[in-house]
């Protein structure tokens, strides 16, 4: 068993919301390490939290003053069956690392989000989506999960091994024990056809469900004080890959959707009686594109930028009125909004603690750029979201609690009685764990 060198320094997440200061980090090579890590935590009254990637933007995975378990060594896949399509991998292997493998058998995941920087087990544990009407987020496609206790026992589940503890992990918020590995059900690698096209807002909101419903994938962004937005459809193909030459698909993506737009939210931070004027400029400089290529290519895109995000599942009926309250909030703002609205859809799931649980949904994320105001913004979509029955996505910045959320998912509860039951002690908890499924003690 590793420890770090660098355990005293401060651990931050990828957007500087969180900050910590464990007691120690711990890189366990297997799973026996760990277990005697946890043990350890537990003769010396400290708690456990895998970090991963740290790219949640809540405090979900903080170590607070406790032990941090860095899990970069264990990644990669154990098993796969290009025949069935199951694969086991490692909780800590990358997602970017993930669909290299996996493209490499001939397989692929069915659906993705659009950042691959995340853990396999952060992703599902923190309820990571892509988009699609026919399709629900990563924590659909878990045929199985091992987990190390608070015991330091390691356990599986399925279906149909303990199949309540499995309901519970396939999004648990690491507040179950630490993910082993993790069985994707995964289909064979395919192609996307990417189209992307500007469209005044209004008409897609006018046009949203024939949109959401007639693509494989359907998404789109919009900036707060323009009238524009950029629709995203992606659709699976026969053919085979025909990327955007390199040259080109440089240019979009590095240079103008990251340095250029990097510069002008750096502008209107410095200067924001400019971003209105700069908002409306960006979403008229977006121009259409079209390509084919591999799937992850396509769901991935690659984000330089930082900034901050929260993010609220809506019944997916609700998304255009939501959307134009949203607009009529941004239009009222002290202080503006420099970085896009992003909108997606996921097919209604059984997975307890899923945002999409029991309801075709839709997503809406708000952002800001690092630095800039967004307080305001952020609590006056969250007023929104309460009133719309909205459910804050688990790795993005809210303010509900306990107390909220349990009105919000019908297994609510049993959840928390799984989680006591596996760690009576609260070793797994933090902070925010504290907030939004209450004190250990009190599972009812």
């Amino acid at each position: 068993m590793q420890r770090d060198p660098a355990a005293a320094q401060t651990w931050t997440n990828w957007s500087g919301t969180t900050t910590a200061n464990p007691a120690r980090v711990v890189a366990p090579r297997d799973t026996a390490e760990a277990a005697e890590a946890v043990r350890a935590a537990t003769r010396e009254g400290l708690r456990v939290r895998p970090i991963g990637s740290g790219h949640s933007f809540s405090a979900v995975a903080s170590p607070e003053s406790g032990v941090a378990l860095d899990l970069r060594h264990w990644s990669g896949i154990v098993h796969a069956d290009p025949a069935t399509g199951l694969v086991t991998a490692h909780g800590g292997t990358p997602l970017h690392a993930l669909n290299a493998e996996l493209d490499s058998l001939g397989l692929a995941m069915a659906n993705l989000g659009d950042i691959d920087q995340q853990t396999v087990a952060g992703a599902i544990s923190t309820g990571t989506h892509g988009t699609g009407a026919g399709l629900g987020g990563l924590a659909t496609q878990v045929e199985a999960v091992e987990l190390l206790l608070a015991d330091g026992s390691e356990v599986r589940c399925s279906a149909t091994e303990n199949p309540e503890l499995f309901a519970a992990a396939r999004i648990g918020l690491g507040a179950l024990g630490v993910i082993t590995t993790v069985t994707l059900r995964c289909v064979p690698a395919f192609t996307l056809a990417a189209e992307e096209r500007p469209a005044p807002l209004e008409d897609v909101l006018a046009d949203f469900d024939r949109l959401a419903d007639d693509n494989d994938h359907f998404e789109f962004h919009w900036f707060p004080h323009s009238r524009q937005a950029m629709v995203k459809r992606n659709n699976r193909h026969p053919g085979p890959p025909r990327p955007l030459h390199p040259a080109r698909h440089f240019l979009e993506y590095e240079v103008m959707e990251n340095r250029v737009f990097g510069a002008v939210c750096g502008i209107g931070r410095r200067a924001p009686s400019l971003v209105r004027p700069l908002n409306r400029l960006c979403a008229a400089t977006w121009s259409a594109r079209s390509y084919q290529d591999r799937s992850h290519r396509v769901f991935v895109t690659p984000r330089r930028i930082r900034f901050v995000e929260t993010e609220y599942a809506f019944p997916r009926e609700l998304i255009p009125d939501v959307l134009r309250e949203l607009r009529g909030v941004a239009g009222r703002l002290a202080d503006p909004v420099m970085f896009p609205v992003e909108v997606r859809v996921a097919q209604a799931d059984d997975v307890w603690l899923s945002t999409a649980h029991g309801r075709d949904t839709g997503y809406v994320a708000v952002h800001q750029y690092r630095g800039m105001p967004y307080r305001h913004f952020f609590d006056a979509f969250e007023s929104i979201a309460r009133d719309a029955g909205g459910r804050p996505h688990w790795g993005k910045m809210h303010r509900l609690d306990a107390e909220a959320l349990s009105g919000l998912y019908p297994r609510f509860n049993r959840f928390r009685q799984v989680r006591a039951s596996v760690d009576p002690g609260g070793i797994f908890h933090n902070s925010y764990l504290d907030r939004v499924l209450g004190p250990v003690d009190n599972p009812n």
